[in-house]
């Protein structure tokens, strides 16, 4: 991502903080997104560069007024305005600042630490069973009965927060469910300006180690961490850290190779 795509997308989350929260933003931003995706010419019309910004922010207005929110048309208007490489780009941009108002509102119950881990759970689950996994992904079962069978797992045993996005998931603008999941858990982390740290383990941590490690990994960071642990039992033993981009490989596996490349 550009550093100017990357100052666009922290523009866009300033205007969503600073909007006085609503219920029915997140409905409203995704409702934005599918239509977005369903029109090439709607989204050309609303990143065409050779546009005024203003024409640009009034078809969006003309088209949105009476049907969203002051607050949704707000975030649209400033998101319009921006160049943007392309429509879909304005569509992902739009989807983030969806997904971040549901979890401003899971924050604002008290609920955003439950939200993050249930959504990473349920992630691992789905990830963990082909049938499932293929269901959630057969495009030939349409998403309104994709999301029903989301609902089915999760009613009574997640907050709403988890459920709404779970369900949006399905739609997989990352590609695949897993991908969009893992990306709502991290603007979750986000949300609470901690980064996220995938830790695969052989064995479960302790609490102890969990908290060690949370307190060496938030150190080298410069910033909180949060944790979220996959037991993998065929790890060779030790552990695999995945923090952002950065991969810290303290595996057996990992070992026996630096150890053959040594004396190879």
């Amino acid at each position: 991502m550009s550093g100017s795509q990357e100052a666009r997308i922290s523009s866009l989350d300033a205007v969503l903080d600073q909007t006085p929260g609503g219920d029915q933003i997140s409905a409203e931003l995704f409702a934005v997104v599918d239509a977005l995706d369903s029109s090439s010419m709607l989204r050309r019309s609303l990143t065409d560069p050779n546009v005024a910004d203003s024409d640009r922010q009034a078809l969006a207005s003309r088209l949105l007024e009476g049907r969203v929110s002051e607050a949704t048309l707000k975030i649209v208007h400033e998101a319009v305005a921006d160049r943007w490489p392309g429509g879909r780009t304005l569509a992902a941009a739009l989807e983030r600042q969806a997904v971040r108002a549901e979890l401003a509102r899971a924050q604002a119950a008290g609920e955003l630490d439950e939200t993050e881990d249930s959504l990473f759970r349920f992630s691992r689950l789905v990830e963990s069973n082909p049938e499932l996994r293929n269901a959630l992904a057969d495009r030939r079962i349409s998403v309104a009965d994709r999301q029903t069978l989301v609902t089915a797992l999760l009613q009574s045993r997640a907050g709403g927060a988890t459920e709404a996005l779970a369900r949006r998931a399905v739609v997989a603008r990352e590609r695949t469910f897993d991908n969009t999941i893992e990306g709502y858990v991290t603007l979750a982390a986000a949300q609470q300006n901690r980064l996220l740290a995938t830790v695969r383990v052989a064995r479960p941590l302790s609490a102890e180690q969990s908290q060690r490690l949370r307190a060496a990994l938030s150190k080298q960071a410069g910033r909180d961490v949060a944790i979220q642990e996959i037991v993998e039992p065929d790890l060779l033993g030790g552990i695999r850290v995945e923090l952002g981009d950065q991969v810290i490989e303290g595996t057996v596996a990992s070992r026996l190779d630096d150890a053959k490349r040594l004396f190879g």
